[in-house]
C-alpha cells in the first residue's frame, strides 16, 4: 500500500482540497513582504468581500480508501499569492508582529516555558513498526540503502513489501492516553511534545491533506493527537505541545519543488501550511516544535508569515512557544527558544532561552527492538543532564519512543518515574529558578547552581556525595549572621564554615543510604549568600 498524495484536480485549473465536513476555514497567512493583513487567492467570491478558493467538484476528489497514486496537476497560479483555505472577513486590529524576523524575534517568550524547565518528547509513528535502527528507517533503507537496513528487510519481509505496508501494522492497539498522561504526570515534567507528523509524512490525526496516510484512515483508525490532548488537559497540569516536520522525504510535490531549487512552492502551500493551521486551530498546542526544513529556506516555507498569524491571531497567541527550526539558516538564530542541534548541551550560559532535546536511548528517537540495556542513559546520567541544562538557562526535553501497539516500554517508564521521584525532593531547585552568577563550581566538580533572587536563595546541586561528609563550594560567599544552609528533603539547618573569599565548607548530615532524601544527586538551599 502507499500513501495517496491526493490533491484536488479540477479541469484546467488547480485547487486546494476541501475540508471533510468539520467546518471552518483556515486563515490567510501574512506572507513575507506584504502588510501582514492581505487576503489573496485565485478567485473572488461574488457574495463576499473576502477572497477564497472554491471547492472542487466532488467527482474529481480521490475517494476515501482509494490508495492508487494520482497524477499530480501542474500549478497554473502564482504560488506566492495562493494561501491555504481562507476565512470569512473578520475585523482585525493592527498586527502586533510583522512577518519579519526582526519583529518576530522581538516577541517575549511566555514566562511559563522558562519556569517549566522539564518536558517529555514523544517520537511515535509508522517507524515504530519496524522499530529497528532509527526513526529514519525509511530513509536509510530506501534512499541511502544502508546495508543493515536492507538486510533487515530482506530477512524479515517479502521482496514486494513497501514502507507504506507498515501503515496498517501501526495499530496502537494498547494505546491508552490516560495511562500515558498519568506516567507523564508522575515524571515531574511540565510539558509534552508529541510528533504529530515526522519526516515520513504519516499524521497522528486525521489530516485533511494527507489522505490515507494518517491515523484516522490507516493503522490506529483513531485521532491520536486528540486523545492525548484531552488526557493531558483533563488529568495533568502539563502543557500540551506538538512536533511537526515541515518536509516529507518522498512526497512528490516536495521532490518537485526541491528539483526546482525551491523556486516552486507547491508543497508548503498545499500541504505544510494548511496542516499547521489545522493543527493549531483544532488542538491548540502551547508548544509548536518545528523540524525538518529539507534544506529549504524559511521564505519557501513562509515561516515568518505563519508565525505572525500564530502570534497575532491564533487561539494560542498569548501562550504558545516555538523553536528555531523554521528553514535552512534559522536554527540557533531565529524563532522562540533555540535548540541549535539535537542533544545540545553547551555547558555554559547562553544569552537566549534554549532547550536541550535529547534521548534516553542514546542512538534513536523512535523505539528500537534492537536496543541493548547499555544503549539507555541511566537515571544518574539523566539527572546530570537536567541539572547541567537548567543551571545554564536551558530546558530539558527528554525523549521516549512508544511501541507500535502504543505501550511505553518498562525501561522508559522506569526512567520517567525515577526522574519524578528525584524532582519531588529537588524540584524546588529546578522549577521556576533563574541562573546564578556562576553556573558551576570552581572547586568541586559536578556542582551546579540555580537561584531564586526574590527569596535570596542559591541552590547548589551536587551529583557526588563526598566520602568525607564535607562539601567544599568555591563560589558562594557567606554573610555573617545571615547565611543558612539546608539539604532539600532533610530540612534541618546544616553546619558550615566560611572560607572567606574561598567560599564555604558545608558539613553534610551523617545518613545511611536508606535515610538519603534521594539517590542520584542532591541539592543544598543556601540563603543569603553572595
Amino acid at each position: 500500500m502507499q500513501p495517496s498524495w491526493g490533491y484536488c484536480e479540477c479541469p484546467g485549473e488547480w485547487r486546494l482540497p476541501p475540508r471533510r465536513g468539520k467546518g471552518g476555514l483556515f486563515p490567510s497567512p501574512a506572507w513575507s513582504g506584504d502588510s501582514g493583513a492581505a487576503y489573496s487567492a485565485a478567485i473572488k467570491r461574488k457574495d463576499s468581500p473576502c477572497e477564497a478558493a472554491p471547492a472542487c467538484k466532488e467527482d474529481s476528489r480521490p475517494a476515501r480508501g482509494d490508495m492508487r497514486p494520482r497524477e499530480l496537476p501542474g500549478l497554473a497560479l502564482p504560488l506566492l499569492l495562493l494561501p491555504p483555505l481562507l476565512p470569512p472577513c473578520p475585523a482585525r486590529s493592527a498586527a502586533r508582529f510583522d512577518p519579519t524576523w526582526e519583529s518576530l524575534d522581538a516577541r517575549q517568550l511566555p514566562a511559563w516555558f522558562d519556569q517549566a524547565k522539564f518536558g517529555i518528547f514523544i517520537h511515535w509513528g509508522v517507524f515504530s513498526v519496524p522499530s529497528f535502527g532509527s526513526e529514519w528507517f525509511w530513509w536509510y533503507w530506501q534512499k541511502e540503502k544502508i546495508l543493515k537496513y536492507v538486510e533487515f528487510m530482506k530477512d524479515n519481509y517479502p521482496p514486494s513489501f513497501k514502507y507504506e505496508d507498515f501503515g496498517p501494522l501501526f495499530t496502537a492497539k494498547f494505546f491508552n492516553a490516560n495511562q500515558w498522561a498519568d506516567i507523564f504526570q508522575a515524571s515531574g515534567a511540565k510539558y509534552i511534545v508529541l510528533t504529530s507528523k515526522h519526516h515520513e509524512g504519516f499524521t497522528l490525526w486525521g489530516s485533511e491533506y494527507s489522505w490515507n496516510w494518517n491515523a484516522i484512515d490507516e493503522g490506529p483508525k483513531r485521532d491520536i493527537v486528540k486523545e492525548l490532548e484531552v488526557a493531558i488537559r483533563n488529568r495533568t497540569d502539563l502543557r500540551f505541545g506538538l512536533y511537526y516536520s515541515l518536509f516529507e522525504w518522498f512526497h512528490p510535490l516536495f521532490l518537485e519543488d526541491e528539483s526546482s531549487s525551491f523556486h516552486k512552492r507547491q508543497f508548503p502551500v498545499s500541504k505544510t501550511l494548511p496542516e499547521l493551521y489545522e493543527l493549531v486551530n483544532a488542538y491548540q498546542p502551547e508548544i509548536l516544535w518545528s523540524d525538518g526544513d529539507g534544506g529549504a529556506p524559511d521564505q519557501y516555507w513562509n515561516s515568518t508569515g505563519f508565525l505572525a498569524w500564530l502570534y497575532n491571531e491564533s487561539p494560542v497567541r498569548d501562550t504558545v512557544v516555538t523553536n528555531d527550526r523554521w528553514g535552512a539558516g534559522s536554527i540557533c538564530k531565529h524563532g522562540g527558544f533555540y535548540t541549535c542541534s539535537d542533544r545540545y548541551n553547551p555547558g555554559h550560559l547562553l544569552p537566549h532561552k534554549w532547550e536541550n532535546c535529547m534521548t534516553i536511548d542514546k542512538l534513536s528517537w523512535g523505539y528500537r527492538r534492537d536496543a541493548g540495556i547499555s544503549d539507555y542513559l541511566t537515571i544518574e546520567e539523566l539527572v546530570k543532564q537536567l541539572v547541567e541544562t537548567v543551571s545554564c538557562g536551558g530546558n530539558l526535553l527528554m525523549n521516549i519512543g512508544p511501541t507500535l501497539d502504543g505501550t511505553i516500554s518498562v525501561v522508559f517508564e522506569e526512567r520517567l518515574r525515577q526522574m519524578g521521584s528525584w524532582l519531588r525532593v529537588n524540584g524546588e531547585a529546578i522549577y521556576e529558578t533563574h541562573t546564578w552568577r556562576s553556573q558551576n563550581d570552581t572547586v568541586t566538580p559536578d556542582v551546579w547552581y540555580t537561584s531564586k533572587p526574590k527569596e535570596k536563595l542559591v541552590y547548589a546541586l551536587f551529583l557526588k556525595w563526598p566520602t568525607s561528609g564535607q562539601l567544599f563550594l568555591g563560589q558562594p560567599k557567606t554573610i555573617l549572621g545571615a547565611t543558612q544552609v539546608k539539604l532539600l528533603g532533610h530540612g534541618q539547618p546544616l553546619n558550615w564554615i566560611s572560607l572567606g573569599q574561598n567560599g564555604i565548607m558545608v558539613e553534610l548530615p551523617q545518613l545511611t543510604f536508606p535515610q538519603m532524601p534521594c539517590k542520584w544527586g542532591w541539592a543544598l538551599a543556601l540563603t543569603n549568600v553572595i
